[in-house]
């Protein structure tokens, strides 16, 4: 089967261009570790240059998502369901919750980190996680 050159460079762009998206680039970068340890939370967040918004302060609460994009991504369509005006994952991932231990100005931020397992709520765009809102506690039946 023959793919012409002009759909594979269309299909080529389409991917690139959604991977580009800066929402989600931050989104990676701020939430997605699978190798993330809760002792490791001021290395990775010092490292990843991770701080309130458009500022220098040090960020509150920063929680890493244990797991890779492959596994996320999906959450953004058949492994998500709504939630209020976001989308929550159906099933519970392994997270990092950093906690800000006092307060300070980046890069001098110390963080207590916790390791939970739990379903997470996140802001979808264009089928792409871009805002990391909360986890949500969840029961075995």
């Amino acid at each position: 089967m023959r793919i012409p050159l002009a759909c594979l460079l269309l299909l080529s762009a389409t991917v690139l261009s959604q991977d580009a998206n800066p929402g989600y680039i931050k989104f990676i970068n701020q939430h997605i570790n699978g190798q993330m340890r809760a002792d490791r939370c001021d290395h990775v967040i010092r490292t990843r240059q991770i701080t309130k918004t458009d500022s220098n302060e040090c960020k509150e609460t920063n929680t890493f998502i244990r797991a890779t994009t492959n596994l996320v991504k999906p959450v953004c369509g058949l492994a998500g369901e709504p939630y209020g005006q976001l989308t929550k994952s159906l099933r519970p991932f392994d997270i990092v919750v950093c906690t800000l231990k006092s307060q300070g100005r980046y890069p001098n931020c110390q963080y207590r980190g916790q390791a939970r397992t739990r379903k997470i709520a996140f802001r979808c765009e264009n089928g792409l996680p871009v805002h990391y809102d909360r986890d949500i506690v969840y029961f075995e039946n």
